[in-house]
């Protein structure tokens, strides 16, 4: 290889590590423990399959340092199926700050298997992107029939546009 060849060969190294390094950078990290509670509608029971629909409200709390979405309110909606205790649930969430500017993203998978992906925002999170996972740490005993209360703790990243 000439030396030609190889300068060229160099700055196109050095601006696809400029550019990974970039993104790398652009990521916010975050780690938050979702609350909530809400009912759950149990569309069928068949040979110990549940088929059922679920709605949650609940709030965040940040664990880690830069606070991101600390006090975060939520709204879930979404379907599930399997065997009582490990069912696959998909579904829909909003993710409102406490100003009021909020993400809209998807969950899918088991409680202590859950992907988080984000969608799309509003305000200073409009064109968000990011993955998160998911697991429950704790669910307590229904206060109500045909409730859930439980808590899943998700951590993962995010990126919004420059």
């Amino acid at each position: 290889m000439n030396s030609m060849n190889k300068w060229w060969t160099g700055m196109v190294i050095l601006f696809v590590l400029g550019i990974v390094a970039t993104v790398a950078q652009a990521e916010t990290p975050f780690d938050f423990t979702l609350c909530s509670s809400g009912p759950i509608t149990l569309l069928s029971s068949i040979e110990g399959i549940n088929y059922f629909g679920v709605e949650r409200k609940g709030i965040a709390l940040s664990n880690h340092e830069n606070k991101v979405f600390d006090n975060c309110t939520h709204h879930l909606v979404g379907v599930g199926r399997g065997p009582a205790g490990n069912p696959v649930g998909y579904g829909y969430f909003k993710l409102m700050a406490p100003d009021g500017d909020f993400v809209i993203g998807e969950l899918t998978g088991t409680l202590n298997d859950v992907t988080m992906k984000f969608l799309q925002g509003s305000g200073k999170w409009k064109g968000i992107t990011g993955l998160g996972k998911g697991q429950s740490i704790t669910s307590g005993k229904p206060i109500i029939p045909g409730t859930v209360q439980s808590c899943i703790r998700f951590k993962g990243g995010f990126e919004l546009p420059k």
